[in-house]
């Protein structure tokens, strides 16, 4: 097996401390994304990632993590501060390649499972949450400015998010790409968000993923709609509605931006406003 140096890395004297901290192995090339420093390593012996946070929304996510303690999340084995070590997923199989390749409905009941288990009530007392509420705040000047589908999103999270159903933990960012496969452990959630709100929301990240043109296939989000309102136990109705509130907030955040393109977003809400009228 080939170790890496830190050198590799331009923030390889971050990951320094923590693995000598922790007396972790390097075990592959460091990675950047935009939030977060990570460094493939061995914990005594199992295989894991360093996970060093650089952004507020990738530290919320760390005592969430932690307080699921393994069940339908990657298990936290090691944390402090800014920094987590967490179980390496060693599975081959993906959830966005199942989606392309025909076995989408597999792909979105995997979710549905992994999002049950997520949901599941603790004992013990929840980290700090952040209410629904605040994320949609971002919505209503983007809708009020543009008009269209984002206003009709900004009406459906108004009466969404009036009178919740269902309400509890939430991940506030599950898709394809966030629940890896963990082998043996199953599928495992990655990289929350630390939410409290109606749990049906937890679904609609789906309908915008794995990619343009998985989510945009014809017929796709209709057919995906009813099997997960099926697999979740909700009302498609309903799910349909948080579909269009949360597509048209992804629109809202991604016209915010420089480096992100709102279309996907724009088309799923289209997509979920027509479905509505059918249904």
């Amino acid at each position: 097996m080939i170790h890496y140096q830190l050198q590799l890395h331009p923030n390889g004297s971050a990951f320094a401390g923590y693995v000598t901290r922790w007396n972790l192995i390097p075990d592959g090339r460091p990675i950047t994304t935009r939030t977060s420093d990570l460094l493939p390593v061995l914990y005594k012996g199992i295989p894991a990632i360093l996970k060093i946070a650089r952004e507020p929304e990738e530290r919320w996510g760390g005592p969430l993590m932690v307080w699921w303690d393994g069940e339908g999340a990657a298990r936290v084995l090691a944390h402090e501060g800014d920094a987590l070590v967490l179980e390496r997923a060693v599975g081959q199989r993906s959830l966005g390649e199942m989606a392309q390749s025909g076995h989408d409905d597999e792909a979105s009941r995997i979710i549905c499972d992994v999002a049950a288990k997520l949901h599941t009530p603790r004992p013990q007392p929840a980290p700090e949450l952040i209410p629904l509420t605040h994320w949609f705040a971002e919505l209503e000047p983007a809708a009020l400015r543009m008009g269209g589908v984002l206003r009709q999103a900004l009406d459906a999270s108004r009466g969404l998010l009036r009178e919740p159903q269902s309400v509890g933990v939430l991940h506030g960012d599950l898709h394809h790409g966030n629940i890896l496969d963990g082998g043996m452990r199953g599928w495992l959630a990655i990289d929350p968000k630390r939410l409290l709100g109606e749990r049906a929301f937890d679904f609609a990240n789906i309908f915008c993923n794995p990619d343009l043109e998985t989510a945009s296939a014809p017929g796709r989000l209709a057919r995906q709609a009813t099997v997960v309102a099926l697999a979740a136990g909700l009302d498609r109705r309903r799910l349909l509605r948080w579909i269009l509130a949360y597509a048209g907030l992804s629109a809202a955040w991604s016209m915010g931006t420089s480096d992100e393109d709102p279309d996907l977003a724009l088309l799923i809400a289209e997509l979920a406003a027509a479905e509505l009228t059918k249904s």
